[in-house]
């Protein structure tokens, strides 16, 4: 099975440098050039010469509308949302950009989901939706520290949070994934 993570298009508050986690931002109008973008690179299909089976996103809208354009341009529906694959919570600083949340509380920002247990639940999530969706090519459309954490925990390295729009491959079964393309280390 080879799996494309992708993060959704820009918001706001992407360009605004503020932290979204599980607030529900929509697109910008780049946000949605980019979904649009991003289908277009999917439209080559899988590493596997293929094309792509089905889609699949977290229930957020900056999520499920990426999801929407992408399963559209490669001619699929959406079939699930899944609310395990939403972006770490940041708790209190969510709204905020990274250097207000430090002047505001520290380094420890109330109602922050810790990185690791984001990186347990990442790793449960990714396994659950694949083995729920047994085909040969999904598109997971999800979110950049969601990503992260997922490609940290695949790679045993730190890496890089994807852009906006930008996918991470893998293939393999669940419990058992390399990467194939798109990762950055940090």
């Amino acid at each position: 099975m080879e799996i494309a993570l992708v993060r959704h298009g820009q918001t706001d508050f992407n360009r605004d440098g503020r932290l979204q986690g599980t607030s529900d931002i929509p697109l910008n109008e780049t946000g949605i050039a980019q979904a649009h973008t991003a289908a277009r690179l999917l439209a080559d299909g899988p590493s596997t010469d293929a094309r792509w089976d089905a889609v699949v996103s977290s229930p957020l809208v900056r999520a499920a509308v990426t999801a929407d354009i992408i399963a559209a341009e490669l001619g699929l529906e959406v079939c699930g949302r899944y609310p395990s694959l939403i972006e770490r919570a940041y708790g209190e600083a969510e709204g905020l950009t990274k250097e207000e949340a430090v002047a505001r509380f520290g380094s420890d920002w109330p109602g922050e989901e810790d990185f690791d247990d984001l990186q347990r639940r990442a790793v449960a999530a990714v396994d659950d939706v694949a083995a729920r969706n047994p085909v040969d090519a999904l598109v997971i459309v999800t979110h950049g520290t969601f990503i992260r954490a997922f490609a940290d925990h695949v790679t045993g390295q730190e890496t890089r949070t994807p852009d906006n729009a930008h996918s991470v491959r893998f293939s393999g079964v669940p419990g058992a994934w390399h990467v194939v393309d798109g990762l950055v280390l940090a």
